[in-house]
């Protein structure tokens, strides 16, 4: 399943996740003129430098900020429920729908990565990447599913991960700008679609008829195609918004110091209209807070919550919403699914990563000191999975709600994994396996 420790560590990026580790006694950089070689999937001479190679294959910002996003699912799920308050609550709710937010943003570039980054690829070069692309998708979809089917008490994503790509693939030509607007767009129409959708799966009867029919719901014993596309955890008619702006910024130059203001003042922007514009309507909005405080009292509520309503503009303690108020379309609480959730949540996303990505290029240190949290980020899948299986191995059943000492074990656990394999392998156990599917690919003509 892994490769000779002695096999040249050539630069490689997987849909799941960039899946190189930095070359051994090397530590990973960003310079600005590496990145046009890695667009092209170009990998360095046989002969070349460790440092070359690694700052011409490798965009580490992106891996510090998909090390982070690991890291955040991780509390999401086995850290103390942040309704616990205090300090460590606050932490907590920090990563709750945002860290997954990140993963979806990232799964954008990721895409771009793979098909061509400034210049998409064409001709039969163009067809095997967007092969590749495809079979990844079936790959995540089937393991996203058997995971769920377990009945792991998480809400696996790594199936909606896979829908997204196959959603997605047909716009990775276009151009940044025209990205950003489809981002623009389907971030302020779906919600309220998905909000009509998903009245009519309450009030009807369609939705399990279609779910009888649907094969992937019959072999897996999972709510299917329907819960993959409006009913689920994450909901790919609501994460698109989140994968096509990641698309954009990846066609971006991030080397660009100014690239990287604009795109910081956009995602701060960004965050401030989404949490700002739901906290002025829970406040000033005429019959909001009303119906919001009655649907709190009603049966069911918003999910047995024991926060405020008046907090849903950033947090779920108060827990989720039922859908018996269209007043819900006003907040912003994490997994809301609405406009102004997505809009706060690319925002985050948008940050996070231009944060990290000119945190490496410009403090060395930080760089240094970063590096396990990178080599996470590069086998994040396995990453992932890894979180999944142990939370099954322990029997946790209530998430989250773990002491912090779980959390801490977990975290620890996987980056001392993920150091010691990257010294000797250039791709995590399951990017290994990710890849070799793949293959398949180079046949296309």
């Amino acid at each position: 399943m892994t490769q000779n420790a002695s096999e040249p560590k050539a630069p490689e990026t997987t849909a799941a996740g960039p899946a190189t580790g930095p070359a051994r006694g090397t530590q990973p950089v960003v310079e600005r003129g590496a990145e046009p070689a890695a667009e092209r999937g170009a990998e360095p001479a046989r002969g070349s430098r460790p440092s070359q190679a690694a700052s011409a294959g490798r965009l580490v910002g992106v891996d510090l900020a998909r090390g982070l996003a690991v890291f955040g699912m991780y509390a999401a799920h086995v850290g103390p429920d942040p309704a616990g308050g205090g300090a460590t609550g606050f932490v907590m709710e920090l990563a709750h729908g945002r860290a997954s937010a990140l993963f979806a943003f990232l799964a954008g570039f990721s895409i771009i990565l793979m098909t061509g980054r400034r210049t998409p690829r064409t001709g039969r070069e163009g067809r095997q990447a967007v092969a590749k692309v495809l079979i990844r998708a079936v790959v995540l979809l089937a393991l996203g599913t058997w995971l769920t089917s377990t009945g792991t008490p998480v809400e696996v994503i790594l199936a909606f991960y896979g829908l997204y790509f196959v959603m997605v693939l047909p716009f990775h030509r276009l151009r940044p700008a025209t990205l950003a607007a489809l981002a623009a767009g389907t971030a302020l129409l779906l919600p309220q679609l998905l909000y009509a959708v998903q009245r009519s799966i309450d009030n009807g009867s369609w939705a399990e008829t279609v779910t009888r029919h649907d094969p992937l719901a019959r072999v897996s014993d999972t709510g299917g195609f329907m819960e993959l596309l409006f009913n689920g955890s994450y909901p790919a008619l609501t994460w698109i918004p989140f994968v096509l702006a990641g698309m954009a910024v990846a066609r971006l130059d991030l080397a660009s110091t100014v690239v990287r203001a604009r795109l910081a003042v956009t995602g701060a922007g960004l965050a401030v209209l989404g949490y700002g514009g739901s906290w002025l309507a829970l406040h000033l909005v005429p019959g909001v807070r009303g119906a919001l405080t009655a649907s709190t009292a009603g049966e069911g509520g918003w999910g047995g919550g024991s926060g405020s309503v008046m907090s849903a503009w950033w947090s779920d303690t108060a827990g989720y919403p039922t859908g018996d108020t269209t007043a819900w379309l006003w907040v912003a609480s994490p997994h809301s699914e609405t406009t102004l959730s997505v809009i706060a949540n690319t925002g985050v996303a948008l940050t996070v990563l231009v944060v990290c990505v000119a945190a490496v290029e410009t403090l060395p240190r930080f760089r240094r000191l970063a590096g396990p949290v990178v080599a996470v980020g590069t086998m994040s899948l396995t990453a992932y999975v890894f979180h999944i299986v142990g939370i099954r191995i322990l029997g946790i059943e209530e998430l989250p709600g773990s002491p912090l000492y779980v959390l801490l074990g977990f975290i620890a656990a996987v980056t001392v994994l993920a150091v010691v394999w990257s010294r000797y392998f250039r791709r995590g156990p399951l990017e290994y396996l990710l890849g070799r599917a793949t293959e398949p690919a180079r046949y296309v003509r």
